[in-house]
């Protein structure tokens, strides 16, 4: 953990495809660094469960709805849980349903501009670590440190096909293949907040990278800028 006086805190942008493991390592650094973690993604797929919740399919009337709508973050047993409209709804996230419809009402304008807004007003203090598509792009586009985390399609598809088989579900391997890839396309090419890297941005295939192997090349990178800092 650092908690050097001498050092101030920074904010740390993580962008990345899905699957790549952005909000372990997200966490296991903010854990590390004594920082916040807030986990962007949650915050759309809270949105994106109350719009299936109220089978909200048109444009304006999710948009009518965001005033109603109250994102927040406890902590349970030690891990960051989101909560929506005060309901804890961790595990009710956490589907390829709930994924899929974040990733197409990410795609408007109002709600992107709705959880930025907050996004940002967390990070006013520093001392935060933030991953999701467009943290070091629109987000926080001066964030100290920006990391942009990849691997290949196969590779993250496996993983998540892990995930549900852990989970107790029964997955198709090609239905999650093309999930991936269909997420990437929806991702890349949306008209609000693409997903990019960020030219100042470190990339990270972890591909071929235990999660060990990936938090120790995080750790010295983010070590390395503190020690930049230091001898400024």
């Amino acid at each position: 953990m650092v908690n050097d006086k001498m050092v101030n805190p920074i904010v740390i942008a993580i962008d990345g495809y899905s699957s790549c493991g952005k909000s372990t390592i997200a966490k296991a650094l903010a854990k590390f660094a004594g920082y916040t973690y807030v986990d962007t993604g949650a915050m759309y797929r809270a949105i994106a469960l109350y719009t299936l919740r109220n089978r909200l399919t048109e444009t304006a009337d999710i948009i009518a709805a965001l005033p109603h709508i109250l994102v927040g973050f406890i902590q349970v047993d030690g891990e960051q849980h989101v909560t929506l409209n005060g309901e804890d709804v961790e595990s009710q996230i956490r589907t390829l349903e709930v994924g899929n419809q974040a990733s197409r009402i990410s795609q408007i304008r109002e709600v992107r501009a709705f959880l930025v807004a907050q996004q940002q007003a967390m990070g006013q203090a520093k001392g935060i670590v933030m991953d999701g598509r467009d943290i070091g792009t629109v987000v926080f586009p001066n964030a100290e440190l920006k990391l942009f985390l990849t691997a290949s399609p196969e590779v993250r598809a496996q993983r998540r096909f892990d995930e549900l088989l852990a989970k107790g579900e029964k997955p198709d391997f090609d239905a999650v293949l093309a999930d991936v890839n269909d997420r990437d396309y929806r991702d890349t090419h949306r008209a609000e907040s693409p997903l990019r890297q960020a030219e100042d941005a470190v990339v990270i295939d972890n591909s071929l990278l235990s999660r060990e192997e990936q938090m120790d090349k995080i750790i010295a990178i983010f070590q390395n800028k503190l020690n930049g800092q230091m001898t400024k």
